[in-house]
């Protein structure tokens, strides 16, 4: 049976929409439609942490074993409190170096995703939403070269997350959060690259 991690903030574990929406769980359903025997996803993860504060919770919760697979998703709230991008390229290298450890020491097995621009959504009414979107990309540049310099997959969810905000539906009841339309998308993307990665290792 293959194994999963998920470490990040709100939008790993779907704040505001029920467990199965989420995107690590709509990502293993399917996964399991597609013939994988994947157990359901071991979940870090806590709204508004930073790189820094996942840090500290990944080392509480003490974990020696590995997974099959992880996923890293974080930054959102190093941007909403105004941290640098410097700041957020070196606690993410540790973050993304410590993915790679519980995977085994397979960075293919790592999979990253861009953060999200919640600048875009009715929550950022009356904030510089172009400056949010200017920082957003700031991080996600940083984040994609240290992902893909380790040889990692960066999986690219931002522009569906500015094109989807305005569309009803895709926002949960918050108007700050994906509804588990949006995770959909992002799970699609992930199982997608996933079922590659697993369907190579066996071959």
């Amino acid at each position: 049976m293959y194994s999963y991690l998920a470490l990040g903030d709100s939008y790993t574990i779907g704040e505001q929409v029920p467990q199965a929406d989420n995107f690590p769980h709509q990502a293993v359903t399917l996964l399991r439609q597609m013939k994988f025997d994947v157990a359901d996803p071991v979940i870090i993860a806590t709204t508004g942490w930073t790189t820094d504060e996942l840090a500290a919770n990944i080392r509480e919760h003490n974990i020696n074993e590995t997974f099959s697979f992880v996923t890293l998703l974080i930054g959102v709230n190093n941007q909403y409190r105004g941290r640098t991008v410097e700041n957020y390229r070196e606690e993410y290298l540790q973050l993304q170096q410590q993915a790679i450890v519980f995977a085994g020491g397979v960075p293919q097995r790592v999979f990253v995703l861009s953060i999200p621009d919640w600048g875009v959504t009715p929550f950022a009414a009356g904030k510089d939403q172009a400056q949010i979107a200017r920082d957003i990309d700031d991080y996600n540049a940083a984040c994609r070269d240290i992902a893909l310099a380790a040889q990692c997959h960066y999986i690219e969810i931002t522009e569906s997350t500015r094109h989807n905000a305005a569309i009803p539906g895709f926002l949960a009841d918050d108007g700050l959060h994906p509804s588990g339309k949006e995770y959909a998308v992002w799970a699609k993307r992930l199982a997608d690259k996933v079922a590659g990665v697993l369907q190579w290792q066996h071959k």
